[in-house]
């Protein structure tokens, strides 16, 4: 175990290591989510220079489309890699989703336009994005595993809610490049090269990120877990031994992935379009956001610590299902910045509140053999079903129904739902 193998050690040397592990996971983690996720906020530039034949909703809905598409890649990667993590090591796993994920950026940054080759060009962004969504898929169970794992007794949920504000991070800073770029860049420079940016510097970034990583193997030989832990893991052992669990933990995972998504990408991207309020000033607001769950996140942990997991997730979702309609309500009916702010950090609070310990819960459900395995798979298979269609489920829905209200019925509708998977999952003290 490496909470024993760490706690043989002398207290200054086992600090600095878990501080290591901590540093090399979390930064590797935000990198992947900056990587993966900027691509939203540039919806609308990515539409109209990949799918510029088509009209301005087409191009948006193609554009959130091939955002989507990535997240079917995130079930086979959080199945494979997480196997792969199970019976390789946790460390080179991480590596090698880091280095899938450079590989896919870098094709999403230089990918020429519809214009420049025709049809090829949105059939090379979607090949991109489901390299990302592969590499994506297949991080958060080696990443949350280990954060657990080499977590001193009594402080795990602190531990592993840096892998949630470490998702704030990426996706704040991907957020403050595109705040910063179209706050700087006319128009037409943004439309034709200044959307590249992020991409590229994230390419740049990931290499240190993998360097981070191969680190990590010193650290895991010196706390006994650079080997293998299991020698045969399947999807159809780990369904027939814990298939509630895994139920469970999908059905949790559902509200908050619904909440993140349409938090943190439509509503900005929404305000834009519709609310009209600008988009160096949305953008802003979604940087707030990333800001609130980077700091929130660590905190919560510490309360999930001391109160346990159920408590703060029931509590802030019961907040949560009586704000959405109110608050998006309140957004439409006087649209501001200062109320699409307001909006996003209070919405924000509530998703991290029940998400740190949310993403705890998960893999304490489930023996080490098999934990990177189960918890890869719920989270890809909870994201993709959930997350990859929650921006163009909002948009059919307006467009269906007519009602600007309806994304914010029907999310209140999913976290409600998703909260009955308290009364399914078996609790760590319960399980065998």
């Amino acid at each position: 175990m490496i909470e024993q193998s760490l706690n043989a050690m002398p207290y200054d040397r086992a600090r600095i290591s878990r501080s290591r592990l901590l540093f090399a996971t979390t930064v590797g983690n935000a990198m992947e989510f900056f990587d993966f996720t900027v691509f939203g906020y540039f919806a609308l530039v990515i539409g109209k220079a990949f799918f510029s034949p088509l009209s301005s909703q087409g191009q948006l809905m193609s554009s959130v489309a091939a955002f989507g598409v990535g997240f079917l890649m995130r079930p086979i990667g959080g199945v494979l890699i997480g196997i792969y993590a199970d019976r390789a090591g946790r460390r080179a796993a991480m590596t090698l989703t880091l280095t899938l994920m450079a590989i896919g950026v870098c094709m999403a940054g230089l990918v020429p336009t519809y214009e420049q080759i025709g049809i090829a060009a949105p059939i090379i962004m979607v090949l991109a994005r489901l390299i990302q969504g592969f590499s994506a898929g297949g991080e958060v169970g080696p990443a949350t595993t280990v954060l657990l794992e080499q977590a001193p007794s009594g402080s795990q949920a602190w531990y592993t809610s840096w892998q949630l504000a470490s998702q704030g991070i990426g996706i704040g800073v991907g957020a403050l490049f595109a705040a910063t770029l179209t706050w700087l860049l006319p128009a037409d420079a943004l439309q034709a090269w200044g959307w590249r940016i992020p991409f590229l510097c994230g390419v740049a970034i990931l290499p240190v990120g993998i360097m981070l990583r191969r680190q990590l193997g010193d650290l895991e030989a010196a706390a006994g877990s650079g080997v293998p832990v299991a020698e045969h893991t399947s999807l159809t052992q780990l369904m027939s031994v814990h298939g509630r669990n895994v139920a469970g933990g999908i059905l949790l995972l559902m509200g908050g992935t619904v909440t993140a998504y349409m938090v943190l990408f439509f509503i900005p991207t929404y305000a834009i379009r519709d609310l009209k309020l600008g988009e160096s000033a949305s953008y802003a607001c979604a940087v707030a956001s990333g800001l609130v769950m980077a700091i929130l996140a660590p905190m919560t942990g510490r309360i999930a610590d001391k109160y346990g997991r159920m408590l703060p997730i029931l509590l802030a979702r019961l907040v949560l299902i009586c704000s959405v309609y109110p608050a998006y309500a309140w957004l439409t009916g006087s649209p501001s910045i200062a109320r699409l702010f307001t909006v996003l950090v209070g919405l924000t609070l509530l998703f991290t509140i029940q998400g740190a310990p949310s993403i705890t819960l998960i893999p304490e459900l489930f023996p080490k053999a098999v934990r990177a395995t189960a918890t890869g798979s719920i989270y890809s298979l909870g994201v993709a079903i959930f997350g990859g269609l929650t921006q163009l489920a909002a948009l059919w829905l307006i467009r269906v129904t007519g009602n600007q209200m309806s994304p914010a019925i029907a999310m209140t509708f999913c976290v409600a739902l998703s909260t009955l998977s308290l009364l399914i999952i078996r609790r760590p003290a319960e399980a065998a």
